[in-house]
């Protein structure tokens, strides 16, 4: 089946700016071909010739986006004949900065000594915004301490407390970390009053973090804090509950801020920041709230079943809140309208299946941070007979007088007949022996001449098959039945037929009442065997002596019959670990209750805060046998809390788990995993930017955990090395006058933890940072194609030497001299040339073209101009009239006559749907018998492609002869409308 999915699930929240010019894909990859559909908002794109939106296989292919029309919520349908699936949703937002107003700011007049708070403003913008503050001019930027704070969500510069050194000019500058657009505000002059110098006075905390922080799983947070106050506060962070912060997490003291990276659910808690200086102290306080998107942990598989069988598909995700569940069949939401289906906190279950059910289902688990799918096919079969899931029981037990049943399942669809023999005869069905609606056998009153071999069989139109079994007779009051059988327990006397009988049955001498313990007991049997019930899918609860008593208005009698009921084990009991090594846990148990049939082997299972739920383990001895109580658990990870639980086997099936063992941790050893995806390159001038992907918190082996970066040039002997202590760190930066550019290095990185090193990855090689170009291209030319359109071509540099590369060109068209707010076009490779597309006509353009590479761009070339051609015609061709003759249409309309500011019509296209150009203003056309046409005509010129007309119908045509009819008609009707129009004009004179 169709199985696609956006590349990588499409990401979850999309940014990209708005003077982006270059298609943007979204990606719709299917494993066969696919009929694919797009959704914008729940409802569905339709790409058409011309428009913004177009279908490359699954792909849609958005060009030039637009930051009103394309936000919105993108979701991906596939479809075949084995149904429809859909993707995740993918939401798409165009990151866009603008500029501030240009008004000028009022000075910010403060005394010496007192706190000052200078505020940012941020024009509209679309996408996460970083702020700087610049003092008096650039690059003399504010540089934060204790005393000086820069707001990251407001973007406020903060001082504590103002001295004569902070007199002069602040500008705000803001940039888009999307875009990596900036723009910078009007500067704020900070002046000092001459009226007095402020004294002391306790902190007031200006920059507050709200009451409730909802923080998702595995991700950042950071908390601002900062006071003013005289003399300058000092912040601290504490979490109230008095517990200690974990290694992971950042104070920086001098910024005011408390960083929390890989939030997990330990994290969550009350945070205090605390100002403190000698007039006093102030705090706030604030709850970091966790919650997590949904994620699955049960997914429904491809299953294949017969018709009238029963589908149970568990769907189970873990979130915070907890997730709800619905069903989608075919991308739709499945409604269960019907009885035989139902939905239930994630399981669906649909009893009786038929062909119709067949299809793609998907669930879909969702709370309010999130939404995910995930899908599974169901297939219906049609099947032969088939017994080997469900053979008859071997050995069937049947006590004197009373009644037993011999169930027969076999597997097949349709549904067909069943029969039964006894040994090679045919059975006959009489008032003790009866076959059941469901096929099986039930026998009443039973005697020693009912013992023998039984045989089931089965046939439909697809094949027969059969399954035996043998009755055994016994004069015990004793039953032996295995978890999920069902038997009957027969309560029959002789009596005097003109009295009534009264039935009562007793379990472990408690009253039964029919209906009040589930579908389990149930009143079964007719005249013969009124007080006769049936315990259907008997469970281990059910075990114990069962007492039916009679009675009549003369005399009462009771029968009793002690029900044994075979099933799994028990859960062991006590499980506890004994003894921890790096990679090894020693565990010991008890035996739970076996349920009358012996424990043949254990099994041990173990979880931890990385794994999805518990995972069987490695144990030594291999195999764990029934009398064995304690084991070793191997290969696991150092420094990590682990539980472990053990479940027991018998031949009936493996029984419940035991409660899990208290969390016990492995102890730290050397970190013996290295970093993956060692690479790095690019940079500033002087750099050597080196990246990794950091190792899991899990397979860091131990407590204060980070990385050895090691590097050399190529060719050197000795290593050069940098530790790293963030665990989470995944580059560093070697910045150095000494660097060359674009230089070979050797890098490796290296692990650390308190117990010592560990390995290197292996050696890779990168290049340092290189030079943005030195030279500007020439020989640049600009000729104009249409009126909307101009090609520029010029003289490519060469593509490398030692010290820097040529990425590509980027070329700024703008109607004005001044090039600062041009748009900028990007190449990639060694292109030559490239196409301006949607300019103005009859314009004048001017051109300039830089190189670029990963270290920036190259000085810029000369600039040329050029005026774009006059726009085509804004007319839309008229009066357009058609005749048809034998398969002939004759297509006649008014030239179009261009307006002065307009490039003239050099001739016309028409579109059939196919497209025909003309120079006149008449065309003839095949018209194919049984067959009609939708025609649109559009002149063209120099300048592009002019307006439509609108769209002529012309119907199909059965045949000549009608169509030599039809012209006729028209011929005559338009005889008499000429007729009609000088008899008017006639009449006007007069």
């Amino acid at each position: 089946h169709c199985c696609i999915w956006p590349r990588s699930l499409a990401p979850s929240v999309v940014s990209l700016s708005p003077n982006l010019k270059l298609p943007s894909f979204w990606f719709c990859d299917a494993s066969c071909a696919c009929i694919h559909r797009w959704k914008l908002n729940d409802s569905f794109i339709t790409p058409r010739p011309g428009s913004r939106y177009s279908l490359m296989g699954g792909n849609l292919h958005i060009a030039h986006l637009n930051k009103q029309e394309d936000v919105g919520i993108y979701q991906c349908m596939a479809s075949n004949s084995f149904g429809t699936i859909v993707s995740r949703e993918a939401s798409l937002h165009v990151a866009y900065l603008e500029n501030f107003k240009t008004q000028r700011r009022s000075p910010v007049r403060v005394r010496e000594g007192q706190g000052v708070v200078l505020l940012c403003g941020p024009p509209p913008h679309s996408g996460e915004l970083s702020f700087t503050w610049i003092f008096n001019e650039h690059p003399s930027y504010v540089t934060q301490d204790t005393r000086r704070f820069v707001s990251q969500k407001t973007g406020n510069l903060y001082i504590a407390k103002v001295e004569p050194s902070d007199v002069g000019n602040y500008t705000c500058v803001v940039t888009n970390t999307v875009t990596k657009s900036s723009v910078e505000g009007p500067p704020t002059p900070l002046v000092l009053r001459v009226d007095g110098v402020m004294g002391e006075y306790e902190p007031k905390i200006e920059v507050q973090f709200p009451e409730v922080v909802p923080v998702a799983k595995s991700s950042t947070v950071k908390l601002e804090c900062f006071a003013l106050g005289n003399p300058v506060p000092t912040i601290s962070w504490k979490k109230v509950d008095g517990a200690s912060f974990t290694r992971k997490v950042d104070i920086n003291k001098a910024s005011g801020v408390l960083e929390i990276p890989y939030f997990q659910q330990e994290d969550a808690g009350m945070y205090e920041c605390v100002a403190e200086n000698s007039r006093g102290k102030n705090s706030v306080k604030g709850k970091l709230s966790y919650y997590a998107a949904p994620h699955f942990t049960e997914k429904p598989q491809d299953v294949q079943k017969t018709i009238d069988e029963t589908l149970v598909w568990e769907c189970k995700a873990s979130g915070k809140p907890k997730p709800s569940y619905r069903w989608l069949k075919n991308g739709e939401p499945l409604d269960p309208m019907e009885d035989r289906v139902q939905v239930n906190n994630g399981v669906l279950t649909i009893s009786s299946l038929n062909l119709a059910d067949i299809g793609m289902f998907q669930c879909v688990a969702e709370n309010k941070h999130g939404r995910i799918f995930t899908n599974a096919e169901l297939r219906v079969v049609a099947i032969a007979p088939d017994f080997s899931q469900n053979l008859l029981k071997a050995q069937t037990l049947a006590r004197q007088g009373g009644d037993v049943l011999i169930e027969c399942k076999p597997r097949m669809s349709p549904r067909g007949m069943i029969s039964w023999r006894k040994g090679k005869e045919a059975l006959r069905e009489s008032h003790r022996v009866m076959v059941l609606d469901n096929g099986s056998l039930r026998i009443s009153n039973v005697s020693k001449s009912d013992a023998g071999m039984y045989t089931c069989v089965a046939r439909n139109q697809f094949g027969v098959a059969s399954s035996a079994g043998s009755l055994l007779h016994t004069n015990t009051g004793h039953l032996d039945v295995t978890v999920g059988e069902s038997i009957v327990l027969p309560c029959q006397v002789s009596h005097d037929p003109t009295l009534d009988l009264k039935f009562t049955w007793f379990f472990n001498e408690q009253l039964i009442h029919f209906g009040s313990h589930g579908a389990y007991f149930e009143k079964v049997g007719g005249q013969r065997s009124d007080g006769d019930i049936m315990i259907r899918n008997i469970q281990l609860r059910h075990a114990g002596k069962y007492t039916c008593a009679v009675q009549t208005k003369v005399d009462s009698i009771s029968i009793a019959t002690d029900v044994v009921v075979r099933g799994p084990p028990g859960p062991p009991v006590d499980c506890q670990v004994t003894k921890m090594t790096e990679t090894t846990a020693s565990l010991s148990w008890g035996p739970g209750t076996d349920n009358h049939s012996p424990i043949l082997s254990y099994t041990i299972q173990a979880r931890t805060p990385f794994s999805l739920g518990w995972q069987a383990v490695t144990t030594v001895p291999e195999l764990l046998g029934g009398k064995q109580l304690s084991a070793t658990v191997t290969d696991l990870s150092s420094w990590v809390d682990y539980e472990f639980r053990v479940l027991a086997i018998n031949s009936i099936g493996t029984g419940e788990p035991s409660k899990p063992s208290k969390k016990a941790r492995t102890k730290d050893t050397l970190p013996r995993l290295t970093p993956a995806r060692v690479s790095g390159g690019g940079g500033g001038r002087s750099e050597l930017v080196i990246t990794w992907e950091p190792v899991p918190e899990e397979m860091q082996s131990g407590p204060g955990f980070g990385y050895v970066v090691a590097f050399r040039p190529l060719g050197a002997q000795g290593w050069m090395q940098a530790a790293v202590t963030s665990p989470d760190a995944s580059r560093y930066v070697f910045k150095n006058e000494s660097i060359p550019p674009f230089s070979p290095y050797q890098v490796k990185v290296g692990v650390y933890n308190n117990k010592g090193e560990g390995p290197f990855s292996p050696v890779t090689t990168i290049y340092s940072a290189e030079e943005e170009p030195s030279r500007a291209p020439g020989r640049l030319r600009a000729r104009s194609v249409l009126a909307s359109e101009v090609e520029v071509t010029w003289k490519p540099l060469p593509w490398s030497n030692n010290r820097r590369r040529i990425l590509g060109y980027e070329v700024k068209p703008t109607q004005k001299q001044k090039q600062e707010a041009a748009t900028v076009i990007r190449t990639a490779g060694n292109k030559t040339s490239v196409l301006i597309r949607d300019l103005e006509g009859s314009s004048t353009y001017y051109v300039c073209l830089r190189a670029y590479n990963s270290a920036g761009v190259g000085p810029q070339s000369n600039i040329v101009n050029v005026t774009t051609k006059k726009p085509p015609p804004s007319q839309a061709p008229v009066k357009i009239m058609w005749n048809t003759s034998n398969s002939k249409v004759i297509l006649k309309w008014d030239q179009v006559h261009a307006l002065e500011n307009e490039s003239e019509v050099t001739g016309y296209k028409v579109n059939r749907p196919n497209v025909v150009e003309t120079n006149n203003t008449s065309l003839e056309l095949s018209l194919p018998v049984n067959q009609g046409y939708v025609i649109q005509i559009k002149p063209f010129s120099e300048g592009g492609e002019g307006i439509s007309s609108r769209q002529i119908t012309i119907p199909k045509i059965a045949g000549r002869t009608n169509a030599a009819m039809t012209n006729v008609c028209r011929n005559q009707a338009l005889q008499l409308l000429i007729k009609r129009r000088k008899s008017r004009s006639k009449t006007t004179t007069g």
